[in-house]
């Protein structure tokens, strides 16, 4: 089944009509007909999927995942370029270390509270707590990029796809050609952009993404047969979702994303993640991406406000309260 263009296509982005009028017209991949999914890709006339990456090269990938994630978000949430001299970088991450504490000494919450729950902890400890409540955002977006790399990696080690290219660009994450088997033989490219999940975007920045992918696929000067977008949904149970705005476009969610690309389901893609983090030890995303230097600087201005033992433990909460409560007349460098 081949979908026909409308006469015209239109819709509204922030107040900006975009017109599509015979701009979007629907791509010659195999498309289901007379079901609930009528429209939408054919699977069964693709090449199929007879081989499964074994368990322990999948555990691997899914390692190499929470690296790559770690890394990337070690760099994105210290604002840390990735060539600087190691001078530099040690300057930068003392900075650093200076405005999380002063993060510390103004977001307290209730400050009775905050001094009593500090005593007898050390300072590294309470660096790393409060790093985690500046960054939980960043966090999410580890889990992202986690789920990304997975996603690309088992793609192309998968045996299904004539190729997998990485992209990484704002409008995709990677594209995949698989061979077309029905009614002829051809080549689709599917072109992934993978989220979270559904509500990782709003509303009004659905059309715009889709518009986005969809302009990336058809200004691919290297693509060869017809194209297909797609938003893989990493963390979200589900089937598949059609877009209103592109008859090219379909929101591919979990139970359908993760077998397509991996031969895994989305069950056993998180029960392998789940047993990876387990293996790798009680290793949180702030151990891990928390430089000495920087908690070493957020311990040298307790140190300056007297707040600490000779253990590098908080030992007295009234110096502390009088901290929060007069944070803004003080000075930290």
């Amino acid at each position: 089944m081949i979908m026909q263009p409308s006469a015209s296509l239109t819709f509204q982005v922030d107040s900006e009509v975009l017109d599509w009028e015979y701009m979007i017209i629907p791509q010659a991949y195999p498309r289901i007909e007379g079901e609930k999914f009528t429209g939408y890709l054919d699977t069964s006339r693709l090449a199929r999927q007879d081989y499964r990456i074994p368990k322990d090269e999948l555990r691997q990938i899914i390692n190499d995942g929470i690296d790559y994630a770690n890394r990337k978000s070690s760099r994105v949430i210290l604002n840390l370029p990735e060539k600087i001299s190691k001078k530099v970088r040690s300057e930068l991450l003392q900075k650093e270390g200076k405005r999380l504490f002063g993060y510390f000494s103004k977001y307290y919450g209730d400050p009775a509270s905050t001094a009593y729950e500090c005593i007898g902890q050390h300072y590294s400890d309470i660096a790393k707590e409060q790093f985690r409540n500046r960054t939980l955002q960043k966090e999410r977006m580890n889990s992202g990029w986690r789920y990304q790399y997975i996603a690309k990696e088992c793609a192309m080690r998968s045996k299904r796809f004539l190729s997998v290219s990485d992209i990484g660009t704002t409008e995709a994450d990677f594209t995949a050609s698989i061979k077309i088997i029905e009614p002829k033989e051809s080549v689709l490219n599917i072109y992934v952009s993978i989220k979270n999940r559904v509500n990782t975007m709003g509303g009004q920045d659905w059309p715009k993404a889709i518009h986005a992918l969809e302009q990336r696929a058809k200004l691919d000067k290297n693509r060869q047969g017809p194209y297909l977008c797609v938003f893989g949904i990493a963390m979200e149970s589900g089937n598949r979702k059609g877009s209103k705005h592109s008859p090219n476009t379909e929101v591919w969610l979990s139970d359908f994303f993760w077998p397509f690309f991996s031969n895994y389901t989305y069950r056993e893609v998180v029960n392998e993640v789940l047993e990876t983090l387990e293996e790798k030890g009680n290793k949180t995303l702030e151990d891990s991406i928390v430089p000495k230097e920087m908690i070493d600087s957020f311990g040298n201005l307790c140190k300056k406000f007297d707040l600490l033992d000779n253990n590098g433990r908080f030992s007295d909460a009234r110096k502390l309260v009088d901290l929060f409560v007069k944070f803004e007349n003080e000075k930290i460098a």
